[in-house]
């Protein structure tokens, strides 16, 4: 997927303000991002509080949650790092886990730097390539669709930004 490749209602955009400098929200957004990713099932596969949401560094690298259940642990493979350019750009596939083998969709994150610490932007596109009666979209139109995952990246950011605020341990 590329640029030119994006078509009307084909992604969601959202960015917030972090108070530290790019390297530090770099260092937060991808080794502590099971301190931020928020818990329950709207944001993750494991039931209740259970669970782990890890990167693995570089490209490659997975991006992934695992839990236990009574079968043992289960480990929802999101996606795979496509390119890894710390402190500025992270990019990955994503796959919801309703997804059939060749859908996917892919999230770029970017850290600019400003007077007051980062600008930390998050654009998931590549919706565009998913069938609007796919289970993922919840019956909602691309408009509906894009506005639900703009808010949940939005929720998703806004806790990024009350990690980058905690004291330092």
């Amino acid at each position: 997927m590329t640029a030119a490749a994006v078509r009307p209602g084909d992604q969601a955009r959202v960015t917030v303000s972090v108070a530290v400098p790019p390297d530090e929200a770099w260092r937060i957004f991808t080794t502590e991002i099971d301190l931020w990713w928020r818990r329950g099932r709207r944001f993750r596969s494991a039931p209740g509080e259970r669970g782990l949401v890890a990167l693995e560094p570089g490209v490659g690298g997975r991006v992934f949650e695992s839990f236990a259940t009574d079968a043992g642990e289960q480990v929802v493979e999101i996606g795979r790092i496509r390119d890894w350019q710390p402190p500025e750009r992270l990019l990955f596939d994503w796959r919801a886990v309703n997804f059939a083998p060749h859908e996917w969709t892919e999230v770029e994150v970017s850290f600019q730097r400003t007077p007051g610490g980062t600008r930390v932007t998050v654009v998931h596109r590549g919706w565009s390539a998913i069938r609007a009666d796919h289970p993922v979209r919840h019956g909602l139109d691309s408009a509906g669709f894009l506005r639900m995952m703009g808010l949940w990246w939005g929720d998703l950011l806004s806790s990024l930004r009350l990690q980058t605020a905690r004291p330092l341990q």
